[in-house]
């Protein structure tokens, strides 16, 4: 006949066998048991002398106040009752230090874990995800919050495994206090649940370089954590850093909406800063972090959608504004565009920028204005 196995026994057998083996089981039982019997001391000698305890309920009540209060509520006079009661007070310490120690422990625990982002965030809506690291973390920070007038520090929740006394470090900025912090794989199911990624708003990927030494490493981790970003939230709005365009099909085909490529704009960047005709000056102020100069994207006007792009030049004209239309931002309802995706066509590029389109050019529907605006103190 076979032994049964410890998995194959009911739950209950299982978990009374763990408590059994529990040490600190035996030492309550023997401290119930020592109070039990000085309570009984304290009962037969105290109910002989003028104490004041006359029966069983006195003497319990007795117990209990020298337990949990630590004082006499009688006055015991007899040498057992002195010592019974001495070693109930003691007892009483004891316990009540076990206790406290035991809730201090907890909650230097969750703080332990809080500091560390190794604990679950409190449920959030609408927030921003920063998933990544890298050197100068805190400028990025700060021009997130620049050029995002909606979004507040408490919006901002960061992911990364970077070391924890780094990103402390820059958590202990007044203006970042209220940033939230979860530390783990941005690109584990798990880790973007603890950050509540199925209620978050919009999330930025940059380049993780505590990923790998090479930027096919890196690039790698960014598009499986856009992959698990988009199967558990499909309608995210996600933008991702590249830092090669080789991966850059696999993020089209993962649905990211926006991608940057770094490398690619910095060779632009130093291509036409070659030139000397003061390029990098000019696309430095279009998107600098003044949120009202230089490129803006706006919401289009009521009443245009289905319009003609030449009565919408025509609007902007008639406003005598100093904000130029330059052009359109197609499909920037990432929702909407994700049915569409599923249903007409495999890839759908979202937030595509149409620049001085024709007159006749009709507007569809998720669109957005590009206008480029001057300095008002300039």
């Amino acid at each position: 006949m076979k032994k049964q196995t410890s998995k194959s026994q009911p739950y209950f057998l299982r978990r009374i066998k763990r408590t059994l083996k529990n040490p600190f089981l035996y030492v309550f039982l023997f401290i119930g048991f020592v109070i039990c019997a000085a309570t009984y001391v304290v009962y037969k000698t105290e109910t002989k002398t003028d104490s004041g305890i006359t029966g069983m309920f006195d003497a319990v009540w007795h117990t209990i106040v020298a337990v949990v209060a630590a004082y006499y509520d009688f006055y015991v006079k007899s040498v057992p009752g002195r010592f019974a009661s001495l070693l109930l007070l003691l007892l009483g310490m004891a316990v009540w230090a076990v206790i406290i120690g035991k809730i201090t422990s907890v909650i230097m625990n969750i703080q332990n874990k809080n500091n560390r982002g190794l604990k679950k965030i409190r449920p959030m809506k609408g927030h921003f995800l920063l998933c990544g690291w890298r050197s100068g973390f805190e400028k990025l920070l700060e021009n997130v919050l620049s050029s995002n007038p909606d979004i507040t520090p408490d919006m901002i929740v960061l992911v990364n495994s970077a070391p924890s006394e780094q990103v402390r470090s820059i958590l202990e900025d007044l203006r970042f206090k209220e940033i939230k912090y979860v530390s783990g794989d941005f690109s584990d199911a798990e880790t973007l649940r603890r950050a509540s990624i199925e209620t978050a708003g919009r999330v930025l990927v940059i380049a993780d370089f505590t990923a790998g030494s090479t930027s096919m490493e890196i690039d790698s981790r960014t598009v499986l954590a856009v992959l698990t970003m988009k199967s558990i939230k499909p309608q995210l709005y996600i933008a991702a850093e590249l830092l090669d365009e080789k991966l850059q099909e696999h993020l089209q085909m993962a649905k990211c909406n926006e991608i940057i490529l770094t490398q690619a704009y910095e060779h632009s960047l130093l291509a036409t800063a070659s030139s000397g005709m003061g390029y990098t000056n000019v696309i430095r102020t279009l998107i600098g972090d003044d949120d009202d100069s230089g490129i803006l994207i706006r919401a289009l006007p009521s009443g245009f959608i289905g319009k003609p792009y030449g009565e919408l030049e025509s609007y902007y004209d008639k406003k005598n504004s100093s904000k130029i239309l330059v052009g359109l931002l197609l499909n920037t309802d990432a929702s909407r565009t994700a049915k569409k995706d599923e249903a007409e066509q495999p890839f759908v590029k979202y937030n595509e920028p149409v620049l001085t389109p024709p007159s006749d050019f009709v507007i569809p529907k998720s669109s957005k204005v590009i206008l480029i605006a001057g300095n008002e103190g300039a």
